[in-house]
């Protein structure tokens, strides 16, 4: 018996340093996004000022773990057996909801999956005991579970995200009303000031949040808060001094206040909420060592002392900061999910969206517009005027960051003051929520949601909002069906269970690692078409040679799996094609910002690259438009082609590849003298396309022909049309241009 549950603390403890991994790489956003949003400094440096306040916040933390003990059951109704299952229970839904929101790049409020990941098992056991025992009734569940607790935390995330929003959206509007982004001036007359009240802020949200426990019975914490006013007041005319004094020294006294910023929320975090992460298993190894004091393991000992509050240990905390830190510096997710804020947060309409419009977000927007429509009628225009020029974005520190270090400190300043007002008057505000919707509010406010990407920031945003709601909904679901199978399964269902979730989580992390590896190589042409480069039309040309020869392969081997009905080969197909034309697609989207940073000197390159990637889109449209009907026809259990039909598409095929292998060559080497030749043969395809889709046609209207193998047959003959013109078209940019760079040419001809 001591052997089984011996498995099950050591279960709780591997879950529990994954629940470390997959919950810190979640809220990493909360304390790295406005330094990494802003490139305060390197990432090497902000993860090593980070490290520092975890190491700092796990040393002085003295956090309670009573939420995980008695927060939201009454462990004393209950036996020791029932709160182990109770807690591997929590453990596996904690994981497996945690991991599932990193993959998908939303944020979540780790706490709130835990308090609902406790509720739902709580419930699973309660209803359990019910229904076993005769004596109780499902009226007592009441005495069994508190849920005060939980409603008190759901009050927060309304709470918390209406005052986090408004909160960034007045105070970015003011600052930037002051600085404008062309902030230099002015940060050199008031900055020292300014960062001052944002250092305060800073300054008394690490001693309120991140050193409250070990301050709050010190005299020092006790003046503060009997004079907190004049505690304040004195705290930012030294901060105030102390960066005037930097400033003089040519210190960028914002990159000061965002590092300190981030190192607070770090501090803060590991002295508060890693105690979420280790409470469980923690309460689960006392539980044990109880039982097998008290009676040499007694299964229905009742666990009244976990309703005792406990002070968590100092080692396990330091070594649950330990994983952070290793999680921080290792962990991919961690920076899928900083990217959702920081794409909902970019300043700039051509920021490429990652959610599509909504009608709820379709009639905001509308409305929105309408309503500045009728003030910008009664503003005076002196005052539009001076509005307009202070929100003319420039990009005065030219590092191509999402957004500048005045909206960071605002990020950072609102958050703190807001989290560390509430921790003052013992209000429950998620760290997460609060960061999160600041950052929303001062985009909006620094109008980076313009027209071209308001409707899609919106649709992201109330996905992010509604995925916390379903973080709560989830959380209890999945703790109630893994605690409903604990308890009526046993031992033989913790077994299954453990390895089930062990298995998810590898898998996933494997998963994501080599679908990273994967979406890295296809931004290889992507990185390189962003920097100034001498040699770019040779770049260029690498990307259109990858394309084309991608291209071909997949339009030779969709045909090949059509004939033989394979659907795994077509959906692979279909995925690849897919992601190329999403890369083709993102450049395209980009153009404009692009040409900005790197060809605005050389109008004929611009040009260049403009026709190029437009050829490039509409061919890889086309492929996706013969791999999608393909892989549907077959998917769809459809009758096959015809042999007429099969041996038509492989002598198109046949000649698809050679025109695209001369192609090539000509673009690739500058050699047009073998252009008439391909000419001649891309008119003789389409002529054969022409007549194929005649006979087609032909034999549809006989009836002799299955209609949608039919229909299949001539959308790849048309699609096929359309893959050589756009070849063709590239051909001619790139011979145009060559000409207009005054480059030799071998034999210039006339017809194109």
């Amino acid at each position: 018996m001591v052997e089984i549950y011996i498995a099950v603390v050591a279960v709780l403890a591997i879950l529990a340093v994954s629940g470390l991994y997959v919950g810190v790489t979640n809220d990493a956003v909360n304390f790295l996004n406005s330094a990494i949003g802003s490139k305060a400094a390197k990432m090497r440096t902000i993860l090593i000022i980070a490290s520092i306040g975890i190491i700092i916040g796990a040393m002085t933390s003295s956090g309670m773990m009573e939420v995980a003990r008695s927060g939201m059951f009454n462990p004393s109704l209950f036996t020791f057996k029932e709160v182990m299952l109770l807690y591997v229970g929590v453990m596996i839904a904690n994981v497996v909801l945690l991991d599932l929101y990193n993959s998908l790049g939303l944020p979540t409020s780790t706490t709130v999956s835990l308090i609902f990941c406790l509720l739902g098992s709580a419930v699973a056991v309660s209803l359990y005991k019910i229904a076993t025992d005769d004596a109780v009734t499902f009226a007592m569940l009441g005495e069994y579970i508190n849920t005060s607790r939980a409603m008190g935390i759901v009050s927060a995330i309304l709470l918390s995200v209406v005052l986090a929003f408004i909160c960034g959206t007045i105070l970015m509007y003011i600052s930037r009303m002051i600085f404008s982004f062309r902030y230099v001036k002015m940060l050199r007359r008031v900055g020292a000031i300014w960062c001052g009240m944002s250092l305060t802020s800073i300054v008394y949200f690490a001693l309120f949040k991140g050193l409250k426990n070990i301050l709050k019975d010190s005299a020092f914490i006790g003046w503060i808060n009997d004079n907190l006013l004049l505690a304040l007041l004195i705290c930012w005319a030294l901060c105030s001094l102390i960066l005037f004094f930097l400033q003089l020294f040519k210190v960028n006294i914002l990159r000061v206040n965002i590092l300190a910023g981030t190192f607070a929320l770090a501090l803060a975090f590991a002295g508060n909420d890693l105690v979420n992460f280790i409470g469980v298993p923690i309460a689960g190894f006392d539980a044990f060592a109880e039982a097998k004091g008290a009676t040499g393991m007694n299964e229905s000992l009742m666990m009244t002392s976990l309703s005792k509050p406990e002070q968590a240990n100092i080692l396990y905390i330091l070594a649950a900061g330990i994983i952070m830190i290793i999680t921080l510096w290792t962990s991919s997710k961690s920076m899928h999910v900083s990217e959702t804020e920081l794409s909902l947060s970019a300043q700039g309409d051509d920021v490429q969206p990652q959610h599509s419009s909504s009608l709820f977000s379709r009639t905001l927007v509308r409305g929105t517009i309408n309503i500045v429509r009728f003030f910008d009628r009664i503003t005076p225009q002196r005052t539009k005027d001076f509005v307009a020029r202070q929100f003319e974005w420039e990009d005065i520190e030219h590092s191509g960051a999402p957004y500048d270090m005045i909206r960071a400190t605002v990020n950072l300043t609102t958050a703190s003051l807001l989290i560390a007002l509430a921790t003052s008057l013992k209000l429950p505000l998620s760290t997460t929520y609060v960061c999160f919707m600041v950052a929303m509010g001062s985009s909006l406010a620094d109008r980076a949601w313009g027209r071209e990407s308001a409707v899609y920031r919106i649709t992201g945003v109330m996905t992010v909002i509604m995925g916390w709601f379903v973080t709560a909904i989830g959380g209890f679901l999945i703790a109630l069906v893994v605690g409903v199978l604990l308890m009526w399964g046993g031992w033989i269902a913790f077994g299954l269970l453990s390895v089930l979730c062990l298995y998810m989580l590898i898998h996933s992390n494997f998963k994501s690692s080599k679908k990273k590896n994967e979406e890295q190589k296809d931004k290889v042409h992507t990185v390189k078409l962003s920097v100034s480069d001498s040699n770019v039309s040779e770049t260029v040309m690498s990307l259109v040679d990858g394309t084309i020869t991608n291209s071909t392969r997949i339009y030779n081997r969709t045909l090949i799996a059509l004939m033989k009905e394979n659907r795994r080969a077509l959906k692979e197909l279909l995925t690849e094609a897919n992601s190329m034309y999403n890369h083709i697609h993102d450049l395209k989207y980009t153009i404009a910002s692009t040409l900005r940073r790197t060809y605005d000197s050389d109008l004929n390159l611009s040009l260049y690259y403009v026709q190029v990637v437009d050829y490039l889109n509409e061919m890889t449209k086309s492929l996706v438009h013969i791999t999608r009907p393909a892989f549907d026809h077959i998917d769809n259990n459809h009758e096959g082609l015809s042999r007429t039909q099969t041996e038509d598409l492989i002598s198109v095929n046949s000649d698809v590849d050679i025109i695209y292998k001369r192609i090539l060559y000509m673009l690739t080497s500058g050699d047009y003298n073998d252009i008439d030749h391909v000419l001649d043969m891309r008119d003789a395809l389409f002529t054969r396309i022409a007549e194929l889709t005649k006979i087609e046609l032909g034999r549809i209207h006989e009836g002799s022909s299955n209609s949608k193998s039919g229909m299949l047959y001539l959308n790849i003959l048309a699609e096929t049309k359309t893959m050589v013109l756009q070849s063709r078209n590239l051909l001619k940019s790139q011979r145009h241009y060559m000409e207009q760079q005054n480059r030799p040419m071998l034999r210039p001809t006339a017809r194109m």
